[in-house]
């Protein structure tokens, strides 16, 4: 049976339908708004054997007919997914996850599909919240519901779901997703807001949130769904459980103090070791009922003693007011920069916070070095690019060598967004720049540390931005999470990897001197409200001037010019009309002017020429050229051209670049000329004189006025005979009649 619920957000109308759909899924709906339909289903299956993890999987795909279009590419077929549905499905993936209960490990698998795509909507926040309602009719223990919105901020007043015009081109382009009770993931560009305004964006975006959770509960109730009872799985043994901790727990504890990563790892390890040889002694006689006895026995204690983690970090930080690297909660690790570490880059940085190191570079290309992005949205042609990638070394460990997989596209965006708003106008700087971030080392906050070298490597290549733009990664310890009667929390500046990896929250916030330029936050709690959230972003503001100022005595300001090595760049205005003289027939002018200014050059359809060369006069050259080319001949100028084909009645010669004009065959010299090629061959150069340029361009010239006017003498040019004066051939009635092979 069809059922269908429906709210107004943001002034349109979005709907959820179920019961017509993939009805053979354990949950599936069809969430619209305006043209734009996204389908989800939510899948199910038994835990695997052995497995001791959640393997929630979320993969979002835009089908290109859903705006009408067919698949780029040879094969005409969607195949892999892109970086946009990468970034939806991360987007989905973040707040569902922890709204599962501990211990869960059964698969769960959601399947996104943008039906038909809205030209002016992103389909990004129907996905989340489809996902959400088919979980919820799923019968799955998900304690949801989701709801999501997009915040967008135009002349100052905040937009529930903007369209794509309103997010490109206003201050804030912000995803919330929450549950009734609060905030659970925010993913934002901004354009140096403050602290207080995402604040209040966000508490904006909670109301409509908890619309969206009540309009989900809505449906099930219509759908009259049956959860499914949960039993978490059995906890330790107590009594092992209290003889592990007694006997381990007080040196576990003393360990977490030991300053650096690894060795900090190595001591734990030890502990863990000593604790299953003492507690699980096995000898050559040791029975085989008793060896399998003890093997179970260890990996018990071995679960037991890695959850000393969690304990004795949140115990630490709560107790001592301290960290395991002994900072208090509001300092950042010591940051050391060194500027240009390599003579070829046209910019770089090696950015080192604390165990966490990244080698950034930034790179120049020219326009066409631009990456086509087609999607449901208008293709476009993007100019500004970051990667970032984390190879195994980074963390010390061996593993296979990919491609980048979703982490990596994910840390990169959000380092991309950061930067964004500094960049330069194009028309002002219009080269591609691409910025490579490549983690050396890593115990937290990589991501942020390619936002700093990110900025730092621009300084160095000299592309003119507006600020310098830092990051830094917050944490989170919930003290109300594992007591119930403690409502205090402390908020972590800078967090580790292990602080990542046991606290409650990982909040990147990056920004300039004035605001915020970035966000992302991740939860493991079910909710966080917002005075945590206000306190975090103020403790991060400070932690980022901190930054910013290590960063300004690095390097202040953009080098004045670009390294030597970076391609130059000229502009050239020319009409409309002329765009196909600069191109030639096939291409060939544009060719061989590229060829022989060594020089790379585009020609938009407003008459923007961009040219840019690696030589150091190249681009110049080229502009100086095409402006000459573009110089409309005047009757009584002097140009030098090239011979490039002779006719019966003349030559024809190549001046400026592309363009041409006949030299009649009595206008070759001074005196009488049988034959052109008595005079000139195919490419002499020769200086001629313009003495006729006619309404549709064509243009005649005269050597012999160049001659005669050299030696003193006049020159009358009679263009109503032998298409340029002179005198009649003679003997054969009358003058030649003058022809052109552009007639």
């Amino acid at each position: 049976m069809k059922h269908i619920v429906q709210l107004n957000v943001g002034g349109r109308d979005i709907s959820i339908e179920t019961g017509w759909l993939a009805k053979q899924a354990a949950g599936a709906v069809l969430v619209r708004e305006n043209h734009s339909a996204v389908f989800v289903a939510v899948t199910t299956a038994a835990p695997r054997p052995g497995i001791d993890f959640f393997p929630l999987t979320v993969d979002y795909r835009e089908k290109t007919s859903a705006a009408g279009k067919l698949p780029g590419g040879f094969f005409k077929r969607e195949s892999r997914p892109t970086q946009k549905e990468i970034l939806t499905s991360r987007v989905t993936d973040r707040p569902l996850r922890p709204q599962f209960p501990e211990g869960y490990n059964d698969e769960v698998q959601i399947q996104g599909m943008v039906m038909s795509a809205d030209p002016e909507l992103d389909p990004d926040v129907l996905m989340i919240n489809g996902s959400s309602a088919a979980l919820m009719l799923s019968g799955v223990p998900f304690h949801g519901p989701v709801g999501a919105v997009r915040m967008g901020m135009v002349d100052g007043q905040f937009i529930v779901n903007p369209t794509y015009e309103q997010a490109d081109k206003g201050q804030l382009n912000m995803m919330v997703a929450g549950t009734q009770d609060g905030i659970c993931m925010v993913e934002a560009g901004a354009n140096e807001l403050s602290e207080e305004q995402i604040v209040e964006a966000l508490r904006i975006a909670h109301d409509e949130i908890r619309r969206l959770c009540a309009l989900q509960l809505d449906l099930c109730a219509k759908a009259g769904v049956v959860r499914e009872e949960y039993t978490p799985p059995k906890g330790h043994d107590p009594a092992l459980l209290k003889e592990v901790t007694t006997r381990y727990y007080p040196a576990y504890y003393a360990a977490m103090k030991t300053p650096g990563k690894h060795e900090r790892s190595e001591a734990l390890d030890d502990i863990k070791h000593q604790a299953i040889v003492e507690m699980c002694p096995v000898s050559e006689t040791t029975p085989p009922e008793e060896r399998a006895r003890l093997a179970a026995k260890a990996k018990a204690i071995s679960a037991i003693v890695g959850e000393f983690k969690y304990k004795a970090l949140r115990e630490m930080i709560k107790r001592e007011g301290r960290r395991v690297d002994g900072r208090d909660f509001t300092t950042v690790r010591p940051i050391t920069i060194e500027m240009s570490p390599f003579p070829r880059n046209h910019g770089s940085v090696t950015f080192t916070r604390g165990e966490t190191q990244a080698f950034v570079t930034c790179t120049l290309g020219t326009s066409e070095d631009s990456q086509l992005i087609d999607g449901l949205r208008e293709s476009k042609e993007e100019q500004f690019l970051l990667h970032y990638n984390f190879p195994s070394f980074s963390t010390g460990e061996c593993k296979p060598i990919r491609g980048p997989g979703r982490r990596e596209i994910g840390h990169g965006a959000l380092a991309e967004r950061a930067l964004r708003p500094m960049l330069p106008d194009l028309s002002k700087f219009p080269y591609t720049i691409r910025i490579v971030s490549d983690i050396l080392e890593s115990n937290g906050s990589s991501s942020m540390a390619s936002v700093c070298g990110g900025s730092l490597a621009m300084f160095d290549a000299g592309v003119p931005v507006k600020k310098a733009v830092a990051g830094v990664a917050m944490g989170l310890v919930d003290f109300n999470v594992d007591d119930p009667a403690d409502n205090g929390y402390a908020v972590l500046t800078d967090i580790l990897g292990d602080e990542d990896h046991v606290g409650d929250m990982d909040f990147k916030v990056c920004g300039t001197d004035t605001g915020i330029t970035a966000l992302q936050m991740d939860i493991k709690v079910k909710k966080l409200n917002l005075e945590v959230m206000l306190k975090a972003l103020q403790q991060a503001r400070a932690g980022r001037l901190h930054i910013l100022s290590k960063m300004n005595q690095a390097m202040p300001a953009p080098r004045r010019d670009l390294s030597k090595w970076a391609p130059r760049y000229e502009t050239v205005k020319i009409d409309k009309e002329q765009i196909g003289m600069l191109i030639g027939p096939g291409g060939k002018n544009i060719r061989a002017l590229q060829e022989a200014t060594k020089s790379v050059i585009s020609v938009e359809e407003d008459g923007t020429v961009k040219i840019f060369s690696t030589e150091a006069t190249g681009a110049k050259d080229a502009a100086d050229k095409i402006r000459g080319m573009m110089t409309k001949p005047e009757v009584g100028q002097r140009v030098t051209g090239r011979v490039t084909s002779m006719r019966e009645f003349g030559a024809f010669v190549e001046f400026g670049v592309g363009q041409e004009a006949l030299v009649h065959v009595s206008q070759l010299s001074d005196g009488y000329v049988e034959k052109p090629e008595d005079v000139v061959k195919v490419g002499d150069e020769i200086e001629v004189e313009i003495i006729n340029v006619d309404p549709t361009g064509k243009v005649k010239a005269s050597r012999k006025a160049v001659i005669l006017k050299d030696r003193g003498e006049e020159y009358t040019p009679e263009l109503g005979r032998g298409g340029g004066g002179g005198r009649d051939r003679g003997g054969r009635g009358g003058g030649r009649r003058e022809h052109s092979r552009r007639d």
